[in-house]
């Protein structure tokens, strides 16, 4: 993984030797070099780490999701919605692998750092509020509930709030 100041130098360098390139005739490998540098801008501004754990997660192999992340070193170093999709991505592979209080914090960091979408604020709310109705905590379930409720604009989670709020009727 190469590091953000890094990343960029070398996404302008493949620009100009791109124009060079093209100015010279060697018109083939000018159109690589412009796609060498496409996708050192794209993983500029998206962690390429986050990519791989996040496709991994969709195929459901949470396992080898949580392994890709762990090959980052300093999180901290990332752009901030990186870092903050870093540790939501994490705490949804740990909540997976049954690691409830690592989740719990990775959730809490996510939010704290800033995660972008309402629908994964809501989500990790969500999985907060899980996390506590299974330690007996009803009335800070209930608030993550209800923000989570707030967030849920797209209605995409209505029928994960009501087994929660079920849950919370039985408790």
């Amino acid at each position: 993984m190469l590091g953000k100041y890094i990343r960029l130098v070398l996404a302008i360098l493949t620009t100009i030797i791109s124009v060079f390139l093209f100015i010279n005739g060697f018109i083939g490998w000018g159109v690589l070099a412009v796609f060498i540098s496409l996708l050192l801008a794209l993983f500029q501004f998206k962690n390429e780490m986050n990519l791989f754990a996040f496709y991994l997660i969709r195929k459901n192999k949470f396992a080898s999701a949580e392994s890709f992340l762990s090959k980052v070193k300093r999180p901290g170093n990332m752009i901030k919605s990186q870092e903050a999709y870093y540790y939501y991505l994490l705490g949804l592979t740990q909540a997976q692998t049954h690691q409830p209080n690592l989740a719990e914090k990775s959730l809490k960091k996510a939010l704290s750092t800033g995660l972008r979408l309402k629908s994964d604020q809501a989500m990790a709310k969500l999985n907060l509020a899980g996390f506590y109705l299974s330690k007996r905590n009803k009335k800070l379930a209930k608030i993550y509930v209800l923000e989570a409720k707030k967030l849920d604009t797209q209605k995409m989670l209505t029928a994960q709030i009501r087994e929660v709020e079920n849950m919370m009727k039985r408790i």
